[in-house]
């Protein structure tokens, strides 16, 4: 079953391609049977947004509504059924550096490859108008105690920051500088609107870059493997068109019309690769019917 290859295992992996010369774009994934089609599909690693989470654990927005515990039981219902490497997408770590530490714990446990930690304010402030980061201070303490929580020195901690679109460039330079300087791994750059914008964070970079959603003149893997970027994400694609596909199947259906999406629909060998038929009916026929 899927799961059997350890998370050590799992981080190793996904740090080769950090240290490696090429990058990488992971699958978006939002449960275990998404997670093992990135798998069967040859990504070599899968995205777990906060954004993803609260839809499919609240039906809820992108606005830190989502509790860890949500958030972590998601995550290991994910890494259990899969041997991809997970980069879990853990938000501000729920509260201060305190709760940074005990979300580091809590997704350590549950095998993510790696997490993320960012510096915007959240939730947001009563009387806020639109994203503001922490202060530079806190952020720095956020990402100590990131590193510093966990366990399996293979677990990777990652820092995040907004600051680009945020506060502007010379913060999010700052921020970069002053993130690396705690022990974090890995930089993740979100919000970033240019090139030019791009090149000055990477310039700073001492370790390897994971880049959020990407600007159309920067989406080219050559470009982003030279100046150091390893994981380019795609944004959350597959999600909405399974939400789409399900809203057209049920509206067929509800209509009394006759299905037609036999050609469309997920074949049942495809259903029974995905759920590990075969590994429960070894384990029916060796266990109930012996």
């Amino acid at each position: 079953m899927g799961g059997a290859v350890k998370a050590t295992d799992r981080r190793e992996r996904l740090r080769a391609i950090l240290t490696g010369e090429r990058c990488v774009m992971p699958a978006s994934v939002h449960d275990p049977l998404s997670a093992r089609l990135a798998q069967s599909l040859g990504f070599e690693a899968g995205m777990f947004a906060g954004s993803v989470a609260s839809l499919m654990v609240l039906g809820a927005p992108d606005l830190a509504v989502i509790t860890l515990t949500e958030f972590a039981e998601q995550a290991r219902r994910i890494t259990r059924a899969t041997d991809l490497p997970i980069i879990a997408d853990a938000d501000h770590g729920y509260g201060n550096a305190l709760s940074v530490a005990r979300t580091v714990e809590e997704l350590e446990y549950a095998g993510v490859a790696a997490l993320t930690i960012e510096d915007t304010e959240l939730p947001q402030a009563f009387g806020a108008k639109g994203a503001r980061v922490i202060p530079l201070a806190e952020g720095v303490g956020k990402m100590r105690a990131a590193v510093s929580a966990r366990d399996d020195a293979a677990l990777i901690v990652v820092a995040r920051t907004g600051a680009s679109s945020i506060s502007g460039i010379d913060d999010a330079v700052t921020r970069c500088k002053a993130y690396q300087d705690t022990g974090v791994d890995a930089l993740f750059l979100s919000g970033v609107e240019s090139r030019d914008h791009l090149e000055k964070l990477c310039a700073v970079a001492r370790v390897p870059v994971l880049l959020g959603a990407m600007a159309p003149d920067v989406r080219d893997l050559d470009y982003l493997s030279g100046l150091g970027v390893r994981v380019a994400l795609q944004g959350h694609w597959p999600l909405r068109a399974a939400i789409s596909a399900i809203r057209d199947t049920m509206t067929a259906l509800k209509g009394n019309a006759a299905y037609a999406g036999s050609d469309t629909a997920a074949s049942a060998a495809l259903m029974a690769e995905l759920s590990h038929d075969a590994h429960y009916k070894k384990a029916t026929k060796d266990f109930l019917n012996d």
